[in-house]
């Protein structure tokens, strides 16, 4: 669903216009620094630290956030992979774990294949995690992966 937001100072980030102004909270603001990946969002279709992008870049492209992933309220293959899995605890950075499972998994897709291991650790390399360990989330990307080609598993 498109919006605008007006009067928007053009050193402000687009992390901040999306939490503060929009009332879109999914997008965490942890390290403001693009290290920990907790508030990535795509930006034109590609995944970006919002922390790092000034909102004044953001006119008139295409922002998707994580609240993006399942806008009927259902929840999205990959929010629901990662809540049968276990991969969440505290949550504070899965958003942006979820924003480049998807990227990664409908890329896959879109070559006809899942993605491999390395592949899935390369993709998830920049989104920071102090709880889980990893080993779930790892299990929740396979999963979603499945079940977004197909594989009711």
């Amino acid at each position: 669903m498109p919006q605008q937001v007006d009067d928007v100072w053009e050193g402000e980030s687009l992390l901040y216009v999306l939490r503060e102004r929009m009332g879109l909270p999914g997008s965490k603001n942890a390290c403001e620094q693009g290290e920990c990946g907790s508030c990535t969002v795509y930006l034109d279709g590609v995944p970006v630290c919002a922390c790092l992008v000034a909102a004044g870049q953001a006119q008139g492209r295409e922002v998707g956030t994580v609240e993006g992933l399942a806008p009927a309220g259902e929840l999205h293959p990959v929010q629901q992979a990662f809540l049968e899995a276990g991969a969440v605890q505290c949550g504070f950075c899965t958003p942006g774990l979820l924003v480049a499972t998807d990227d990664l998994v409908t890329r896959s897709r879109a070559e006809g294949r899942k993605p491999a291991d390395a592949e899935i650790r390369e993709a998830l390399a920049g989104n920071l995690c102090r709880c889980t360990g990893y080993e779930k989330i790892l299990d929740a990307v396979r999963l979603a992966a499945d079940r977004m080609a197909g594989d009711p598993r």
